[in-house]
């Protein structure tokens, strides 16, 4: 098996050697277990849960104090490792009692934050850490040459041969990456299938299913772009307000993420509703029933480029740490900045063009918003898909996808 190394190791080894309790949060399959499993395998004091075995599952919800009793009786601080923790949400406040009696420090797994906050788990405010972990970013598959925009640059860690178009047309996930490609289709297959099957159960939506099915559909097909309820609901057959709610279990299960418009001291009519983005291309290929070959690229390179750099962006900001806020800009006169980063102290402009030559017609947004906020702008930039770092004006700057 080829072990891939991970950004977010040395920060979970660390809180590791304190006793630092931790919950890796992350969608399935992004290497969450795996990543525990690394960290603990020379720990002699730990114990395990897996939630994903039924019978474990179903006793620590008979009991969850259970936890209490074993550790106690064990007379020496554990570590105790809980996979898949939103299943039996009960179990935090278990923790909550051994982290205060300093009897063991915890880490916990999860891949629905929905979940967890339905069940009324108490995720310990200052006794845990959120670790946040993603499919594997350009640095993890080592895409990466230099990076130009300094408040995201970060270096490759991997070396794997997997390609820029593979990226495009089946993601990221670890598992795909390693993969064969002849076997790439049937995992992608059989993950849309088991989240379905999981999130109809969870969320009760069993008289709903060909309607969850069709909306998943759709709106992979329109991840990144300004959805329309109204149109999603007259396709799906269920109302606004149901569509609305199938997004918040996407959202809730990370399964997309939202982005917001920019829309703070607007001068200009703004488009206000949030952009959706798929958390790997693969699964929003998959889900939008495209054919998944060289075919595909061609076809969708804008909207598949877009969405590559876009999740790039929100992944090097969680696996840096940093505390940035991502949003888009649209006018209603279509003037639009894909992609605006706000660090706090200021404003990063960031427009996707999947070609190499950059025109004044692609910077036109850019320029506008910038005009717009001046104020709170040093430089802006323009990825593409270019070999070379371009100076276009004197504070624009085009950059290679290789060199965010």
């Amino acid at each position: 098996m080829i072990k891939l190394a991970r950004y977010k190791e040395k920060e979970i080894k660390k809180h590791l050697s304190g006793r630092q309790s931790f919950l890796l949060l992350g969608p399935r399959q992004t290497g969450k277990t795996t990543l525990c499993e690394q960290a603990l395998s020379k720990q002699s004091n730990k114990i395990e849960y897996w939630l994903s075995d039924p019978t474990v599952r179903i006793e620590l919800e008979k009991d969850p104090g259970s936890i209490i009793r074993r550790i106690e009786d064990a007379k020496a601080k554990k570590i105790v490792f809980i996979d898949e923790a939103q299943k039996v949400p009960e179990i935090f406040d278990s923790a909550q009692y051994l982290i205060d009696k300093n009897l063991a420090s915890f880490i916990f797994t999860g891949s629905s934050a929905r979940k967890l906050r339905r069940g009324g788990a108490n995720l310990l405010p200052g006794r845990i850490r959120k670790i946040s972990l993603d499919p594997l970013s350009f640095g993890e598959i080592g895409l990466l040459q230099r990076g130009r925009i300094k408040d995201l640059a970060i270096n490759n860690i991997n070396s794997t041969g997997y390609t820029l178009n593979d990226y495009l047309v089946y993601g990221s996930l670890p598992r795909i990456v390693i993969s064969n490609k002849s076997d790439r289709i049937s995992l992608l297959s059989a993950y849309t299938e088991i989240y379905l099957e999981e999130e109809i159960r969870a969320e009760a939506l069993s008289r709903k299913i060909g309607a969850f099915g069709r909306f998943l559909e759709l709106a992979a097909a329109e991840s990144g772009a300004n959805p329309n309820l109204t149109k999603l609901s007259n396709s799906v057959g269920i109302s606004s307000p149901a569509i609305k709610e199938f997004y918040n279990i996407l959202e809730d299960t990370l399964i997309v993420d939202r982005i917001d418009p920019y829309i703070i001291n607007a001068r200009k009519r703004i488009v206000s509703n949030p952009r959706y983005y798929f958390f790997d291309l693969g699964v929003r290929n998959i889900l939008a029933r495209l054919t998944l070959d060289k075919n595909l690229v061609n076809a969708q390179k804008g909207i598949l480029f877009e969405h590559a750099v876009i999740q790039e962006i929100l992944r090097r900001i969680r696996i840096l740490n940093k505390n940035y806020k991502v949003y888009y800009w649209r006018t209603y006169y279509g003037v639009e900045v894909d992609c605006i980063i706000d660090t706090g102290a200021k404003l990063i402009p960031i427009e996707i063009k999947a070609h190499s030559r950059i025109g004044k017609k692609d910077i036109s947004g850019l320029v506008s918003f910038m005009d717009e906020y001046k104020e709170k702008i040093k430089e802006g930039y323009v990825i593409t898909m270019g070999k070379y770092n371009e100076k276009i004006t004197d504070n624009i700057t085009a950059v290679p996808w290789f060199n965010i």
